[in-house]
Formats: C-alpha cells, structure tokens, sequence
C-alpha cells in the first residue's frame, strides 16, 4: 500500500471517530444540566446509538453493497449528519433533541462499517495490516476526551460546543470522503434476500449448543455495559472528579494496548477463559465504581476506568473471533452481522433503558444520586451472566487468529 492511501485511511479512521468521541461521552452530563432532562430521557438518548445500529445493516445492504461507492455515501451521510449535529447544538428541550438526535444517529452508525469497508478494500492483508490503520479510530477517540479537557468545556458546562466541533469535523470529513480511495460497490448485479441483508443466513449457528450460550451473554452483558456508556462521565461530574471525560479516555489507551497484546493471551488461555475474563472485569469494575471517591479512594475509579482494555478486548474482540471460526467463509459477513446486531443493536438498546430507569430511580431528593447503589446493581449483573455462562458454555478450543 502506498504511503500516501495509508495516510488517508488513518485520517479517516481518527476523524470519524473523534466526530464521536466528542459529544457522546459527555452527553449524558449535558442533557442533565444543560437541559435538565431526566434520566429516563438520557436513556433514551443514548439508545439511539442501538436504533442506529438496527437500521445501518439495512442502509450498508440494500444501498452501499449494491449502488454506491461507499467512499461517496461516507462524504453524503457526514455533510448531512454535520447539518443535523450542529442544529443539536441550538435546541434548548430534550422534546427537539432527541428527534434530531435519533435521524444523526441512523446516519452515522453505518459509517462504523463503510470506514471499514473503504479501509479493507485498499489492504492486501487484512491479519497484518488492518488493526493498524483501525488503531487511528480508538486514538481518535483518545484525541476527543484530552481535547475537551484542554478546552474546559465539560467544566464550564459549555458542552454544547461539543456538538459544533463534532459538526465541524463531520463536514472536514465528509468533503474529504469524496478524495478517498474509490471503494466500488461489490454486489452491484446480484439479487439479495432479505434474510440475506440483515444476516439470518447466519441464525443456523444458533443450533449449537455453545455458540447460542456465548450469543445469549453477548445480548445479556451489554446491559450492564450500557451503563458505563451511559452514566460514567455523569458520575465521575457529580462526584467531583476534574476533567472527567480526559480521565475516562485511559480506558481507550487500555483498550488500545490490550488490542495488541491480544495475541499473546489468545496463545495461553482457550475461548471460554478469554470470554470470561471479559465478563468477570466487567464486574470488578463496577466494584470499583461503587466504592471509589474523590479522597482516598480515588484509584479505585482510575482502575475502573482501565479495566476498559480487558472488559472490551477480551469480550467483544475474543467474541467476534469465535464467531469468525464458527461461521467459516461462506456465512462470515452475515455473522458478523448477526452478532453486531444482537449486541449493539437489541442489546444495548435493553440496557441504555435499563440503566435510565435504575439511575432515575436512585436520584436523590437534595440532588444527585445515590451511586454505591446504582453502581452494585450492573456489578450483580455482570457476575450472574458469569457465573452462568461458566456452568453452560462448554466450548474449550482455543480460538484460531
């Protein structure tokens, strides 16, 4: 690959997601005490990420497999999303917000997988090469949270501005989009079947036993997930933590060095070990959550943050080997598919509904909430879904990278 189409895959990867590591990490914090909406409402918000999620397969199967290059309906959907992000920032009540919102989001959830699209038509090896250009996406979202903490909006409460960088960043990238490499659309001339399109194909891997065990706890424990996603930067502000969302990017840098010593642990532990190691953190960090402060407790929100890299890494990236394995060629994409819906599509939205629902019921009458409590609930979670998929999920192979 050419020095220079490697510098454009990398720009493009950084920019699209530092568009949105700068509002959503912060947007629970801004919808409480900039619009005073209520946690039900923030669940809501955060929800559209899984709405989203359901509808990108419908807009990457049916238009950008088969019309489009996708490099062209990258730049459409991000100068249409820059329009939509910066008339977020002018609206005063969680009523306009969230419709705008919810039309940004179907928008820009497809992105996740056109960058990859474009990114992956341009390697030669996918093994060697991609993670390395995919890397710029997670430092991408590193760059949002130092920048925001640079800048002093989340501490002036002037996060509004998030939203009109990210609009700002969204129409550099959308104009860039259209100089990328051409990414032509690859099914132009077959006929596709709905099953097809949103990858039903791949249902007959439920018949086994261990894999429809491993794709129940996918669904279950991104409902405690949801919560980190959703309350921890609300959290980390009403407790009293300084430039909250800076602090909470260690959980990418963790993410990031995690992804590269992912070898390493795939060579010693087997699937069902690295799954679970995944899950069990996802407990202890909530632990972590629930007994940190400000005082002398303060490391045990620094862990909780860092336990980013293993709660991410050895769930979802181990998550989506196996099911890489299992599925074989001809039904990979559909797999993949079906597993990306199942989580961040059905199971997210549970969770971010979930968590909304638990945090408002914990708000506290002086202001505030009471978040030792609020914190156990996803941790108890966290360990059932263990404990569980332990005593059923029987699959001891190790997993081939």
């Amino acid at each position: 690959m050419k020095f220079s189409v490697r510098l454009q895959l990398s720009a493009m990867m950084f920019l699209n997601f530092l568009i949105w590591g700068f509002w959503f990490v912060t947007m629970g914090t801004y919808l409480s005490k900039s619009l005073s909406a209520k946690d039900t409402e923030i669940g809501l918000a955060y929800g559209t990420q899984a709405w989203g999620a359901i509808v990108a397969p419908f807009i990457i199967g049916m238009i950008a497999d088969r019309f489009f290059a996708a490099q062209k309906i990258l730049g459409v959907l991000h100068l249409i999303g820059a329009g939509l992000l910066y008339y977020i920032s002018t609206v005063n009540n969680f009523s306009d917000f969230y419709p705008a919102l919810l039309g940004y989001m179907i928008l820009f959830m497809p992105t996740l997988a056109l960058v990859n699209a474009i990114a992956l038509g341009q390697i030669q090896n996918a093994e060697k090469e991609f993670s390395l250009i995919r890397v710029f996406g997670t430092l991408g979202w590193i760059a949002a949270g130092l920048l925001l903490g640079y800048f002093g909006w989340e501490q002036n409460m002037v996060l509004k501005n998030t939203f009109v960088a990210a609009a700002v960043i969204s129409a550099v990238l959308g104009l860039f989009s259209f100089f990328l490499p051409n990414t032509p659309p690859g099914k132009k001339d077959q006929q596709a079947s709905f099953a097809e399109i949103i990858g039903l194909d791949a249902l007959k891997l439920l018949a086994d036993k261990n894999y429809l065990i491993f794709f129940l706890a996918s669904m279950l424990i991104c409902i405690p997930l949801a919560f980190y996603y959703q309350e921890t930067n609300l959290f980390l502000n009403e407790i009293g933590v300084e430039r909250a969302a800076s602090k909470m990017s260690i959980g990418q840098m963790s993410e990031t060095a995690f992804l590269f010593l992912m070898p390493l642990f795939f060579a010693r532990f087997n699937v069902k070990k690295m799954l679970l190691i995944g899950m069990i953190a996802w407990a202890v960090r909530y632990v972590c959550f629930a007994y940190g402060d400000t005082g002398s407790s303060m490391w045990l929100l620094f862990v909780g943050i860092a336990l980013h890299g293993i709660c991410y890494d050895f769930f979802f990236v181990t998550g989506q080997i196996y099911t890489d394995n299992k599925a074989g060629e001809r039904i990979r994409s559909a797999a993949q598919g079906m597993i990306t819906l199942a989580t961040y599509g059905v199971g997210m939205l549970v969770g971010f509904w979930v968590a909304g629902n638990i945090t408002e019921h914990y708000k506290l009458p002086e202001g505030g909430h009471d978040w030792p409590q609020i914190w156990r609930i996803p941790a108890v979670i966290a360990a059932i879904i263990s404990v569980l998929f332990l005593l059923f999920f029987k699959d001891n192979k190790k997993a081939t990278v």
